[in-house]
């Protein structure tokens, strides 16, 4: 089946989802989320985007970015799906695919203020509708910096955001207000018994082998070696980039408080 082209346009910004192969629950590690704000700030710094909303869930990732050029996206998503898939195969001991398929990709116009608001607080409320907390406060979203106005260091107000009142303090309240009149759908349960595809063939089918034949092991080329350049993170700056995302946006949580616990008992990790 032939792929969609983008449709890729100056002035839009970008809802993006990309979920985890087979939509594993591979995102839980702590580890592995420090690695990907830290991949996110790398690659704002190669092709200069911005990111508007950002939400890291268990087996997915939401973002509202906007390029600066609109054909730098696909390059940014192949670099940035590319660098944390090498490092979250690395850090925990598999290979294969991480990412599931293509990542999917909605774009529209900046300057379109409602549906600009309604993705920023569908992002916002992801944790919320997954049953993982009742408010909207999460240690891995940038909701904290719309509703207390602080600043993460990787992500920034969109526009819209911005003409919900005169002042930042007016924005933020109207925004709180706009989120909490928010009741997520419920998403569809699959039904515990029924047909689909391929039920009834799968219900009959048998694996039949020739007797005394083996199936042979296949060699594997291996997955591409991630670059030593590449792989050189700085853990004081990785630290760093967790800590100010955190804490701007979900002060006092029990991750900001795991994490910098971590950095008192291996202080020789700062350089």
């Amino acid at each position: 089946m032939v792929r969609q082209p983008r449709d890729l346009q100056q002035g839009y910004c970008y809802h993006i989802t990309v979920r985890c192969n087979n939509r594993e629950f591979k995102l839980t590690r702590f580890d592995c989320r420090e690695v990907l704000l830290y991949a996110l700030r790398q690659c704002q710094e190669k092709y200069n985007f911005k990111v508007y909303a950002l939400c890291i869930m268990s087996n997915h990732v939401h973002y509202l970015l906007a390029p600066q050029n609109p054909e730098d996206l696909p390059k940014m998503m192949h670099w940035l799906n590319w660098y944390t898939a090498m490092c979250f195969n690395r850090i925990q001991n598999r290979t294969g695919h991480f990412w599931e398929k293509r990542y999917h990709s909605t774009g529209f116009s900046i300057s379109d203020k409602q549906r600009a608001l309604n993705t920023l607080r569908y992002i916002h409320a992801n944790p919320k509708a997954a049953g993982m907390q009742k408010g909207f406060f999460y240690e891995f979203s940038n909701y904290g910096s719309y509703e207390c106005l602080t600043n993460d260091g990787l992500t920034e107000w969109h526009p819209a955001f911005l003409q919900m009142g005169q002042t930042l303090e007016h924005c933020a309240a109207a925004y709180r207000k706009f989120c909490q009149d928010y009741e997520p759908k419920p998403k569809p349960e699959s039904a515990e018994s029924g047909s689909y595809w391929g039920s009834r063939f799968l219900e009959r089918y048998k694996l039949k082998r020739k007797p005394g034949k083996k199936k042979k092991d296949k060699t594997s080329p291996g997955q591409m070696r991630l670059p030593l350049s590449e792989w050189e993170i700085s853990d004081a700056e990785l630290e760093e980039i967790v800590r100010q995302f955190i804490e701007a946006n979900c002060p006092n949580s029990k991750w900001l408080i795991k994490f910098l616990e971590a950095v008192e008992k291996n202080p020789e990790k700062e350089s």
